[in-house]
């Protein structure tokens, strides 16, 4: 199986999409499943994994209903607000549905660079492992200090750093970015996301040459079995179409050994989101 580990669908609403400002015109129309299907059948991609793109109980579901439509959405990682009182009784309604695989919250819009410590934040992660949820980690750069400590505190939480925790790329900017990735890296229960690069480099003339330290630094510190590809459609729109993104990763991973190349296009998604009973 060859699974896409981030992507996102939705019918755009100018206030529910706050967040797509004048400066991302491109996304600002609804991207369906019949907009993707034909991309992962021409790349050759059997399946994927929808991540939420607001912070809404109803978007959450309306995935839910996509996942239930399609096989090829293997799961689902919505929204749920952890910190609320009564989260156990949320989450216990939404893994009633099967492809509902993880949660994420929209840390990197977070004033407080620490909040991935606060007290009710961590009472509902806490629910996530007993349920055999995944967490999605949405961070920015200043973030990551945090985000070591949240993983060390949770070493049985399955948790995923999505886009490489978002390095300075237009910049070429490396560290302290690395260090801090490393750092996560020598977390066992922390996987990462080869996802979202191109949208941090410079959006008209990236080229694979200025990635590739990124992904070689990724792939040092986590090893093949815990990376995993996600194409980041549609906001990877802003500087690549489907097709570029993945043939961009799957060249850049031509050395691997074709084992290697299997868990990073899907194997270690499928393990890291349980989806083996899921997939079609």
């Amino acid at each position: 199986m060859r699974i896409d580990a981030h992507q996102h669908f939705w019918r755009y609403r100018p206030d529910a999409y706050a967040w797509i400002d004048d400066g991302m015109s491109v996304l600002r129309r609804d991207f369906l499943t019949s907009d993707l299907a034909p991309l992962l059948d021409a790349a050759q991609v059997d399946a994927c994994v929808a991540v939420q793109a607001r912070q809404d109980a109803e978007e959450t579901s309306w995935l839910l209903s996509l996942a239930d439509e399609h096989d090829w959405i293997a799961g689902v990682v919505g929204w749920c607000d952890l910190r609320a009182p009564d989260v156990g009784r949320a989450l216990d309604r939404l893994t009633a549905n099967p492809r509902f695989v993880g949660v994420r919250h929209v840390v990197q819009d977070e004033p407080d660079p620490r909040f991935l410590l606060r007290e009710d934040f961590c009472h509902g992660v806490a629910e996530l492992s007993g349920r055999g949820l995944a967490y999605d980690l949405l961070i920015h750069t200043h973030q990551a200090p945090a985000a070591v400590e949240f993983a060390q505190r949770f070493p049985e939480q399955r948790i995923v750093l999505d886009h490489l925790g978002k390095p300075q790329v237009r910049a070429c900017v490396r560290e302290p970015w690395g260090a801090h990735l490393r750092q996560l890296a020598a977390c066992e229960n922390v996987s990462v996301k080869l996802s979202g690069l191109v949208t941090e480099a410079d959006l008209e003339c990236w080229t694979p040459e200025q990635l590739a330290p990124y992904l070689d630094t990724a792939l040092e510190a986590f090893g093949c079995d815990r990376v995993m590809f996600g194409s980041d459609w549609p906001v990877c729109l802003l500087a690549t179409d489907y097709a570029r993104w993945h043939a961009t990763l799957h060249n850049w991973a031509g050395t691997l050994s074709e084992g290697e190349r299997e868990a990073l296009f899907g194997a270690n998604a499928a393990r890291f989101y349980d989806l083996k009973t899921r997939t079609p």
